[in-house]
């Protein structure tokens, strides 16, 4: 059983160097030759199977456009530094991401439990922003249903009521101005 698969990983061999394109046969030798001490050196940083994968992945391809196809002057260096590299930049991205859940998860465990008050308030909040929305001059009413409610781009904002984009952006700015006076005078009374 074990000599046919190194039979059958022989014959993989000379079809993957076949099929590869001359001048990039460089990059085939030189994952046979490092390959091996690139695995190991990527399990002692990462210690995790797949992440082992995709950085002897993201090293070769770097490798295989290394300045359009060019072979680099010495390509051990190359390969090795390289290695370290995407595998540093893995985990500080790891560990980004953990502390952006923590974050998220304190802030969760801070913010007040919903009860039938809050959902009252808020709306009623609903409302009274809906009204003071109503009450807006036509053309702040407009753009401020198209870009905060449709949530559209300006460009595509001003394109459609036949403005330009910074009469989009001053009519936004008046009608945010309006409501938020008129929503503070609510809050007052």
């Amino acid at each position: 059983m074990t000599t046919k698969a190194v039979s059958w990983g022989i014959c993989w061999d000379t079809v993957a160097a076949e099929s590869v394109v001359a001048n990039q046969r460089w990059v085939l030798s030189a994952m046979q030759k490092h390959g091996p001490a690139l695995v190991t050196v990527l399990w002692r940083i990462l210690a995790n199977e797949q992440d082992v994968c995709d950085a002897y992945q993201d090293t070769f391809l770097k490798l295989a456009h290394y300045q359009d196809g060019q072979r680099p002057h010495k390509v051990k260096p190359f390969v090795f530094r390289t290695a370290t590299n995407v595998a540093i930049s893995m985990l500080r991205r790891k560990r980004l991401q953990i502390k952006t859940r923590r974050v998220v998860a304190d802030r969760a465990r801070q913010r007040p439990r919903s009860d039938g008050v809050a959902d009252l308030d808020a709306r009623e909040l609903q409302e009274l922003l809906r009204t003071n929305i109503a009450r807006l001059p036509h053309r702040l009413q407009s753009v401020v249903v198209l870009k905060d409610l449709a949530e559209l781009p300006y460009n595509q904002v001003a394109t459609a009521l036949g403005i330009s984009v910074g009469t989009a952006r001053v009519y936004r700015c008046r009608a945010i101005r309006l409501l938020n006076t008129w929503m503070a005078q609510e809050e007052e009374e």
